[in-house]
């Protein structure tokens, strides 16, 4: 049992699912920002989000923070390298949705546990239990199947799934809140996207003032599509275990991938079929993994009378 009253899991618990649930849905959104293109779009998300989170901040007088991270300059060196890598992220996350590829970017987002683990392994010299080695294989071979499938290495998947965790490696040492870190990584992204913008609309090419004022709106709402998920993960952060959240996280890649099937019409050969079920084999395994060894953690607490901590995520949830 959590430390934490029921009350509070429950509020945790919605929240995540409300979290998990928008980035998963969020598919849908992007097509009705055309006819913008996808570094446009780009661009006004960058912009819009930094605006929204800036006026969450002044709500709730959360600026502390700030001063610290400026007298940290290597902290403030990887947040710049975090913007640039979550910049990646979503400009490709973007383009692969409005160009009919929500299946394969949603493999991105099942495939990048197995990368975070085996970046882990390369980068930080972590040892892997069997059952991950036997997730990492199996992931591999997903990816070879793949390939074959689509006479191609599903190079947006992969290029998702491998900034995703550079980012969520970088932000471990940044140490950063959800929110506060999406701010100064959109105050980052601030400049260069508005001077985009600014060129974009003098080359007469900017769709925000010539496509209505409602597309104007759908543009704007680039800030709260982003900031609103990252708000309510912020909240099931500190409510719920990781242990839960982990499971949490496959909603988004679950119903991303529905959306690519059920809503786009997107094809389904069997060697792709085959390749996602491999990928879901491995993370079923991993998963199986982590709960068993965090129940075990449990039981070895309660045999040494060792005090309960609640667990708090501490890396960011399915970002698109």
């Amino acid at each position: 049992m959590s430390g934490k009253p029921r009350g509070e899991r429950h509020t945790g618990m919605l929240n995540g699912i409300a979290a998990y649930g928008m980035w998963g849905l969020v598919p849908l959104f992007w097509p009705l920002l055309k006819p913008a293109g996808a570094v446009e779009i780009l661009a006004q998300r960058m912009v819009w989000s930094l605006v929204f989170v800036a006026a969450a901040l002044l709500v709730v007088r959360r600026w502390a923070w700030v001063g610290e991270l400026l007298r940290q300059p290597r902290r403030l060196g990887l947040v710049v390298v975090a913007a640039a890598v979550i910049t990646v992220n979503w400009g490709v996350y973007i383009w692969s949705v409005n160009s009919g590829h929500v299946v394969e970017a949603s493999l991105g987002y099942f495939i990048n546990p197995l990368v975070t683990i085996a970046m882990g392994v390369l980068l930080l010299k972590e040892r892997l239990r069997p059952v991950q080695w036997t997730a990492v294989g199996v992931g591999a071979a997903a990816v070879v199947v793949l390939t074959i499938g689509y006479g191609r290495p599903p190079w947006i998947s992969l290029c998702l799934a491998f900034s995703f965790a550079t980012y969520g490696l970088v932000k471990k040492k940044v140490n950063l809140g959800g929110v506060e870190s999406l701010a100064a990584e959109t105050a980052v992204q601030f400049l260069p996207a508005l001077t985009y913008l600014l060129w974009l609309s003098a080359q007469g090419r900017s769709t925000f003032a010539a496509e209505g004022a409602g597309h104007a709106a759908l543009l704007a709402a680039t800030g709260i599509v982003t900031a609103l998920p990252m708000v309510c993960f912020g909240a099931a952060a500190i409510r719920v275990p990781l242990s839960t959240l982990g499971l949490l996280q496959y909603l988004a890649p679950v119903f991303q991938f529905l959306l690519g099937v059920v809503y786009f019409h997107e094809s389904m050969p069997a060697e792709r079929w085959a390749g996602f079920a491999l990928v879901w084999l491995a993370l079923t395994l991993l998963t199986w993994d982590g709960l068993r060894t965090a129940r075990r953690a449990a039981v070895l607490r309660a045999r040494i009378g060792a005090p309960r901590t609640a667990a708090v995520a501490s890396a960011d949830p399915v970002d698109a």
